[in-house]
């Protein structure tokens, strides 16, 4: 570790002196932004062709590159955006803004280099990102576009399962991954208990998601970071999107408060199938064989105001706030269940200088849940728990030249958790019982990276991050990362990564999928931190500046991961530290990916070979086993054909192994015994995750429809989801087999399927 830190700072600072001493150059920065609307343009890439270098927008849409005193050519260009070339003679420093026009036709669409230069280029490897333009086209269940479903169409993400928004990525579990949201943590970024995402399509401008070779501004997470800008609205004009589905609809109005200076944006969407419950409900309220149908229903909502204070410093304000509802009332039973996220995230941009830009972000983010159940006139109990946090971090970009780009800063959080509270009351207050845990959590970090060129084909990314976390004992991981890009020639290079990661906080769960009810848990005494090194190496290229491949090998092995004794107690719990195991993980495999983006016909290609393993002293006598969410093969490909200007089709279709599950391999009867049926069946399992279940694959379909009338833009999306009517198993259970007799024979065991083929149409509309 001692060689790496000076290795860190040698190379850091000395390269950094030298290139203080070059006084021939000059440095031109500025924002590349939407010309419709202001929006700035996250990743744009700013070209030299005489000089044969450039760089990309950072997160905010700021650029800085360092030019010679001299007349030069610089390319502005995004992919869906008309390129711009400006020719400059430069003589000092000097701000230049750009504004990119959409393309209206594919096919007017002109980039200057090629478009996936800059991925090649990047130290940056293990890197997804979507487009909202190809997420809103690709087929969706009930018709609802989900960026978490569309993410599951990369290679090495996965989905925890057949009806679920929580994801595993690398063979690491569900809660290892990082949800961001302008800044802010979302703890459950899921709706109707998994089936769709928080992140509403209509008011999200860009999402990148990682998984390996992390920057070290990142932490707390040891399998991914799911980062998403929301839109900081319309500048020029008022404008509105919205969408009218079979399960919702959705509405985001945003236009300038002053114009060219400042902006919002309000997004809503709300599920109403409620409503028809509710009346059918009604409707045989007086019949008394009837079972009520439960009452389901979610909404968020999402707000942001932007403002220039100067030409130097802007100013954001983003919230977010979703509930979902179920409730069921019957005879002599009531049961309320609610929950959801908050977050509110204030950002301060500074630019200081063209070589050092800043953002400053407090942030404020909230989950939580809570059951009330009533039975009849006499008892109620609830149960409730949620994390709470308090945030402030500065991150700052320096580019003191063309071969460095040095990021640093700092964060500090305050978690709050209150852990399982359970209460129950009788009317008349005879009987009064609550138990529950609270905790309160620091975590913190600093960070330093630098982004170095060495030369034309080699280039370093470097990076050490400090962080700590403080609850009964203070921990603290010293976790460096470190990548290396090698470039045969300007289409192809070769990368490389390692990164170490620790994780402060634990869910608590005895599902592989994430649940509304699961517990978020503070490192201890007891509960070590988790901790997990990666290392990956790939090669990517482009051909014919049409295609992008890459093909990319990992391995990551943990230490502490955490799982529960077996009948683990996991509500109603003071001491929920003796429920836990500690073991290691290790995972495995290679993904390859082939993407185009230009042209009438796109779409892209995922495989993904991979074997995860869990290793617990106090599980199977300590042998290895894989955890459910192993996945030997996955597959995925994604078409989207535009016809012309009005009609696109697209289609998916997904692959993977099943997943491996606990059944019983025997049984055993016991007759005779008194108060019970004659003969008792008890079924004998194997070991923990011993059987595959079958395949899991599926096909959607869809079209969509343009319209140009003379107030916008509108569209007819029609959908298939499941369009060949897979059976796909959700989970297996036991069905017990009996005799003409009616006594107990056996087990049989009987799949359970989700989702059949669901066509859906919505109308979506823009103006």
């Amino acid at each position: 570790m001692k060689f790496y830190l000076l290795l860190l700072f040698s190379i850091l600072f000395g390269q950094l002196l030298n290139a203080q001493n070059k006084q021939s150059k000059v440095t031109l920065s500025g924002y590349v932004k939407d010309a419709d609307t202001g929006e700035s343009l996250i990743g744009a890439t700013i070209y030299c062709p005489e000089l044969q270098f450039g760089t990309a927008s950072n997160d905010y849409g700021f650029y800085s590159i360092n030019l010679p005193k001299d007349s030069v050519t610089i390319a502005f260009s995004f992919i869906g955006y008309r390129s711009i070339e400006k020719r400059l003679l430069l003589s000092q420093n000097f701000t230049l803004n750009i504004d990119l026009r959409s393309g209206e036709l594919l096919e007017e669409v002109v980039v200057s280099a090629d478009s996936y230069q800059e991925q090649i280029n990047t130290t940056q490897m293990s890197v997804d990102k979507i487009s909202m333009k190809e997420a809103k086209l690709l087929p969706a269940l009930f018709g609802e576009v989900d960026i978490i479903k569309t993410l599951q169409l990369k290679p090495g993400i996965k989905t925890g399962g057949e009806g679920t928004s929580g994801i595993v990525v690398r063979g690491g579990s569900p809660d290892q991954n990082l949800f961001i949201l302008d800044e802010a943590t979302i703890y459950n970024p899921s709706h109707l208990f998994g089936f769709f995402s928080t992140f509403n399509s209509d008011a999200v401008k860009d999402v990148k998601l990682y998984k390996g070779g992390f920057p070290s501004k990142y932490g707390g997470r040891l399998s991914s970071v799911i980062d998403v800008k929301l839109n900081d609205g319309n500048r020029k004009k008022f404008s509105g999107t919205g969408g009218v589905g079979l399960i919702a609809s959705r509405l985001s109005l945003e236009g300038p408060i002053v114009k060219d200076k400042s902006s919002y944006m309000i997004s809503g969407r709300r599920t109403y199938a409620d409503l028809i419950t509710r009346r059918i409900n009604k409707s045989k309220e007086n019949d008394p064989e009837y079972n009520p149908i439960p009452d389901y229903y979610f909404y968020d909502f999402n707000a942001k105001v932007s403002y220039d204070l100067s030409e130097k410093d802007k100013l954001f304000f983003s919230s977010y706030y979703g509930r979902d509802f179920f409730g069921f009332s019957g005879n002599s039973l009531d049961v309320n269940f609610n929950w959801g996220n908050t977050a509110l995230a204030l950002r301060w941009n500074r630019v200081f200088s063209p070589q050092l830009f800043a953002n400053t972000t407090l942030t404020f983010s909230d989950y939580n849940y809570q059951i009330k159940n009533r039975f009849g006139d006499f008892i109620s109990f609830e149960l409730s728990s949620g994390i709470r946090d308090y945030t402030a971090k500065t991150d700052f970009l320096y580019t003191p030249n063309n071969r460095h780009s040095i990021s640093f800063g700092a964060n500090y959080t305050l978690h709050q958790f209150e852990v399982g509270r359970f209460q129950a009351a009788d009317d008349d207050n005879t009987f009064n019982f609550e138990k529950g845990q609270n905790f309160t959590g620091s975590a913190m970090g600093i960070y330093l990276s630098d982004d170095i060129e060495i030369n034309e084909q080699f280039k370093i990314n470097t990076g050490l991050r400090l962080s700590g976390f403080y609850n009964e004992e203070f921990y603290s991981l010293l976790e460096p990362r470190f990548a290396l890009k090698y470039s045969i020639n300007k289409k192809i290079s070769l990368k490389t990564s390692y990164t170490y990661m620790g994780q402060y906080i634990h869910l608590v769960t005895n599902s592989a999928a994430s649940l509304p009810t699961d517990i978020w848990y503070p490192s201890n005494a007891t509960v070590k931190p988790q901790r997990s090194n990666q290392v990956a190496a790939g090669i990517s290229f482009s051909i014919a500046n049409q295609y992008l491949v890459t093909n990319e090998l990992y391995y990551k092995w943990s230490q502490n991961q955490i799982d529960f004794r077996d009948n683990a107690q996991l509500f109603v719990n003071d001491n929920l530290d003796e429920e836990f195991v500690f073991g290691k993980g290790w995972s495995y495999g290679n993904e390859i990916y082939i993407e185009k983006k230009s042209g009438k016909f796109t779409g892209w290609i995922g495989y993904t070979l991979s074997w995860a393993w869990r290793q617990f002293e106090d599980i199977l006598d300590g042998e290895n086993f894989h955890p459910r969410y192993d996945s030997r093969h996955d597959l995925s490909v994604v078409a989207i054909w535009e016809l012309n200007k009005r009609w696109s089709i697209t289609g998916t279709w997904v692959y993977s192994t099943g997943s491996v599950t606990t059944l019983p391999y025997g049984r055993f009867s016991i007759q005779n015994i008194p108060g019970s049926d004659p003969q008792l069946i008890i079924p004998i399992y194997g070991d923990r995750n011993s059987y595959r279940l079958p395949p899991y694959h599926r096909m959607d379909i869809g079209a969509v429809c343009r319209f140009f009338p003379k107030w916008g833009e509108a569209d007819l999306s029609f959908s298939a989801y499941n369009a060949y009517n897979r059976r796909n198993p959700y989970f297996i259970y036991l069905e017990t087999k009996e005799d003409i007799e009616g006594n107990p024979t056996g087990f049989q065991a009987k799949q359970v399927s989700l989702f059949p083929i669901i066509p859906s149409v919505t109308f979506n509309f823009k103006f």
